[in-house]
């Protein structure tokens, strides 16, 4: 009698997990329902405001409750970003304002985002992840004054 041939193990599926890193992350739970971007886009939408917080050059500023200051790298390239990415938001959210400017002295761009009373924890929790990613690049310090 012959024994039968082995059978290859089959491991389980592995599933996709925010920690482990192999797919979008769940929504936030901040994400209001003013929000009109597809749920399915949210994810995307919010990697590309995570690239762009990867980039400032210094912590963001708060000057008051419902308006965040984020410094961010000068250049025409730079400028188009952040203002297409801000044009972009505020056609789904329409409770931003944003205003991008050129910085005189160092030329970076200054990206104020504003709220109003009723959307400051959503921008509480935007300005949150802005402050991370600047304290995981090392950019803990605070941009000059105005």
């Amino acid at each position: 009698m012959t024994e039968p041939e082995p059978q290859p193990r089959r491991e389980p599926m592995p599933t996709a997990t925010p920690d482990a890193g192999t797919g979008p992350a769940p929504e936030p739970g901040w994400v209001p329902e003013a929000c009109t971007l597809p749920t399915e886009e949210r994810p995307l939408r919010l990697a590309e405001w995570d690239g762009l917080f990867a980039t400032q050059v210094a912590a963001p500023s708060r000057h008051s409750p419902s308006q965040v200051r984020l410094r961010l790298p000068g250049g025409t390239e730079s400028a188009s970003r952040v203002r297409e990415l801000a044009e972009r938001e505020s056609d789904c959210c329409s409770f931003f304002e944003f205003a991008a400017t050129a910085d005189g002295p160092s030329a970076d761009v200054l990206l104020t985002i504003s709220v109003d009373q009723a959307h400051e924890g959503v921008l509480n929790a935007l300005a949150e992840r802005a402050a991370e990613a600047a304290a995981h690049q090392g950019r803990g310090e605070r941009p000059p004054p105005g």
